[in-house]
């Protein structure tokens, strides 16, 4: 339930001129990137960002460019000297400090000739035990073995809270083991020549191993064959939004029921994991599969399917043929990404993978000063009491109900910026000069560290995202909303700004956040965070009529030649929108109440909600590949960004009114076409 957004949030000082029209500072909106050619009643996105979108195209080493994009690369130029000077200075750095240790990740991963010489060396001892296996044993074994070495293969493992208890961790085993986006790709004909691609992928890098071509391309399509057994046996996309499809707790007794050829005892204790009296084996049908396989599936088979993802996962850290080929397929032909990214990027993606929290720690030392957290928490308390306001006032939900979603309300717990305390790094052994190894000793230990935690109670001061991510997020367990500080920034919030524009940016990304624990899966989860039904039956009838017409307004939109949103499975993001710049209005309304001078006053010929749109809309600016358009459509909860821009502000008369539409315009849905949730 993520998404995109901004800085260092307060309230924008106050405007008290008395004339009708004021200067907004430069760096807050320039007019003259809207397209006045364009009637915004028609088309509010090409009126704000079509201009902007026409001037700047996509970056070779990119799938998109957008708001979020260039937010993003101003945090990997900071981020990008932090690690410079951690490498520069790594010899002379406190021993075991992180400083030490993200300056010798980072270093062995910017020398390219000792990478290059080494070849596929790092990955040879794995493939030596692959080519070992004899019978089922021997794989489950090697599976167990695979994981706890921070490798997953397979399926996926992980701990987290526990549905029915949200203060107590568990574990969790879900599906996984696929190459391709989704089941979808191994199936429908629109993917065959996606398919065919992955199959000529993956002999590729059998022969990079030594393979014979005739050889590596057998074993490819037998890989392929391997896989679309597992997608066969699992949920889609949509599917596994639901939490009820995510949650399922059975003893070990009745998981090896299930699974008879893969003793889940013996998982856990190579694991290190205290399961306790049992775990969640979230999608038994998989897992029924998974184990069929294990039985009938010949060995030769298993062998080229987990020699392909160990190549397949070490790709990025190998030689340069090796890197090459990862970009060839899973950058390009997947997501038309044209060029590939500079080898610093590529390598500081390794670091926050392996140290991200760390990093962040460098990261707000410079970037992110305390008392930003209390002017973010004033903007998060003004979006909150209008939260409650417009939630007392729903007219479609009985008062008990009402009750239930306040006592929600009143439990939302927001984290701004940084985590109160950091992770301790010390257990993390790394050196100098071997880039493998490093990444492999960061899988591990950050595997044992999450695998520490399960059967433990659940750490709520902890983050599930770093602070130089230009993202935030809402957990439906925590029941918590996370800003993280590098999102804290235009266009989201600028202090130089008018109140409309901080309210319709980082405004109305508090409000989708806060409006995630009232989506059509969040609202299945307590104040507690555990996941039960606090609804009558009759009020849950109402919020689901009215999400299935955001869903019909969302399968409406055209992203691609032929190709339509989801409407289900970007839902809970459109509700979050819905929801959040509704919100975000109500709460610029009563910051303007208090200030009549500056609700009056228009700035550059425009007033406070029409700018409190526009920036809406460009929060959303941007333009994207047709194939990473493609891959998103068939992967991503988020709707595609043009029609965020609208999808929202489409349906609340306050945009009609600022910009003088009228019935039967684009931008204007009435009568049953409206929707209205919270």
């Amino acid at each position: 339930m993520t998404h995109r957004y901004t800085k260092p949030l307060a309230l924008a000082v106050a405007l008290s001129l008395a004339t009708g029209a004021i200067a907004a500072p430069a760096t807050s909106f320039d007019i003259r990137e809207l397209d006045t050619k364009i009637n915004a009643c028609q088309d509010f996105n090409g009126f704000v960002n079509a201009k902007w979108v026409a001037a700047h195209p996509i970056p070779a080493d990119r799938t998109r460019w957008g708001s979020f994009d260039a937010l993003r690369e101003d945090s990997l130029d900071i981020q990008h000297s932090i690690v410079e000077q951690a490498a520069k200075h790594a010899a002379a750095a406190t021993p075991g400090s992180i400083e030490q240790k993200i300056g010798w990740l980072y270093a062995a991963g910017m020398d390219e000739a000792t990478i290059d010489r080494a070849g596929y060396a790092p990955i040879k001892p794995t493939l030596a035990r692959i080519a070992g296996l004899k019978d089922s044993a021997g794989i489950a074994a090697y599976i167990r073995d695979s994981y706890a070495q921070g490798r997953p293969v397979a399926f996926r493992f992980y701990g987290n809270g526990d549905f029915k208890d949200s203060n107590r961790e568990i574990a969790y085993a879900g599906q996984g083991g696929l190459g391709l986006p989704t089941p979808d790709y191994y199936s429908k004909p629109d993917f065959a020549k996606i398919r065919s691609a992955y199959v000529a992928h993956i002999a590729k890098l059998f022969e990079l191993t030594g393979t014979p071509a005739a050889a590596a391309q057998a074993q490819a399509k037998g890989v392929l064959a391997f896989e679309t057994k597992l997608a066969a046996a699992s949920l889609v996309p949509t599917e596994m939004r639901k939490p009820e499809n995510r949650y399922h707790y059975v003893s070990l007794a009745e998981a090896d029921q299930i699974t008879p050829h893969f003793d889940w005892a013996a998982f856990f204790k190579a694991q290190g994991a205290n399961v306790g009296d049992g775990f969640s084996l979230s999608q038994p049908k998989f897992f029924a599969a998974f184990d069929q396989m294990l039985a009938q599936t010949p060995v030769a088979e298993w062998q080229a399917y987990l020699r392909f993802h160990a190549i397949d996962g070490a790709a990025p850290y190998l030689s340069k043929p090796f890197q090459q080929e990862d970009y060839a397929f899973n950058e390009k032909t997947l997501n038309g990404q044209q060029a590939m990214q500079a080898r610093w990027k590529r390598v500081l993606a390794t670091v926050n993978g392996g140290m991200g929290m760390a990093l962040g720690e460098l990261y707000v030392a410079d970037h992110f000063p305390a008392a930003s957290k209390q002017r973010a928490q004033e903007l998060v308390a003004n979006l909150s009491a209008a939260y409650k306001a417009r939630i007392e006032q729903l007219d479609w939900m009985s008062p008990a109900t009402k009750e239930k979603a306040l006592e929600k309300w009143a439990s939302f717990t927001p984290k701004i910026g940084y985590p109160d305390k950091w992770r301790d790094w010390s257990g993390l052994t790394l050196k100098p000069g071997d880039y493998y190894a490093n990444v492999q000793a960061a899988r591990k230990f950050n595997y044992d560290y999450m695998v520490g935690k399960i059967g433990k109670p659940v750490d709520r001061d902890e983050w599930g995202m770093t602070p130089q991510t230009v993202n935030a997020y809402y957990s439906p367990q925590k029941n918590e909303i996370v800003f993280p500080a590098a999102i804290l920034q235009s266009p989201f919030f600028d202090a130089k700004a008018d109140d409309a524009l901080n309210y319709g940016g980082i405004g109305a990304v508090i409000g989708h956040e806060m409006g995630h624990g009232y989506d059509d899966q969040g609202s299945k989860f307590d104040a507690k965070g555990n996941n039960a039904n606090w609804w009558t039956d009759a009020d849950r009838k109402a919020f689901d009529a009215r999400a299935d017409k955001l869903a019909a307004q969302f399968d409406g939109y055209e992203a691609l030649p032929g190709k339509h949103v989801n409407g289900r499975l970007t839902m809970g993001e459109n509700i979050g929108d819905l929801a959040g710049l509704n919100v975000a209005y109500d709460a610029l309304q009563m910051a303007l109440a208090k200030n009549p001078a500056e609700a009056k006053a228009k700035i550059d010929g425009y007033t406070q909600d029409q700018r409190f749109f526009l920036n809406w809309a460009r929060v959303w600016r941007g333009s994207i590949r047709p194939e990473a358009q493609l891959t998103l459509l068939n992967t991503d909860p988020h709707a595609p960004a043009q029609f965020r821009a609208i999808g929202a502000p489409s349906n609340m008369p306050a945009f009609a009114e600022a910009f003088r539409c009228k019935g039967g315009d684009a931008m204007v849905r009435d009568g049953e076409k409206r929707v209205k949730i919270w």
